[in-house]
């Protein structure tokens, strides 16, 4: 079955990608593997992160495409794959997945928005940074290590105390379970 994604070329697009096993903290216990399989990717399929937090069993990121490319897909597929291949195995694998010879590691899909302007740019690199408070990990964004909120700290788009005390939404329209 062929899925039906938004393609603009040179577009911004947020994403949520989850591992199988959403009990398994894979993502932040191996995140020097997936940051340097993330860079071996963007060197030879190149676009730009503009931000993203990367949790125990998800991760959530805004990239944007080059002008005259939106194949995010096989950047997506290059990265799950390749961080697949650099763990040892040992997840639970269904039959489906062993009869393709498939790692269990990751969901088959993931989750896309086309972004759609400048509002729903800030809500969602917002929502990004608000995420590890959302789900319980840390009390304000800048206590995560494994977030974008840091390079946005240090360019002073955002202060340290940035979301201090505030609530924001946490509705499920992200592409989270």
């Amino acid at each position: 079955m062929r899925y039906r994604r938004a393609g603009v070329p040179g577009a911004s697009y947020f994403f949520t990608v989850n591992l199988a096993e959403r009990s398994r903290g894979l993502l932040v216990d191996h995140a020097d593997v997936l940051r340097a399989v993330i860079r071996a990717v963007r060197s030879r399929h190149p676009f730009r992160i503009d931000a993203m937090v990367v949790l125990p069993d998800h991760l959530h990121a805004i990239w944007t495409m080059p002008k005259d490319d939106k194949d995010f897909s096989t950047r997506w597929m290059l990265i799950k794959s390749g961080f697949s291949r650099r763990l040892p195995a040992g997840e639970r694998r269904n039959r489906s997945r062993a009869g393709k010879g498939e790692r269990g590691i990751w969901q088959r899909r993931f989750w896309e928005h086309l972004i759609r302007d400048e509002k729903d740019y800030e809500r969602h690199v917002d929502y990004i940074h608000h995420n590890p408070v959302k789900h319980g990990y840390v009390a304000t964004p800048v206590d995560w290590p494994h977030s974008s909120i840091h390079r946005f700290i240090a360019q002073g788009i955002v202060s340290p105390d940035w979301a201090e005390g505030d609530r924001h939404e946490t509705d499920n329209e992200y592409g989270e379970r």
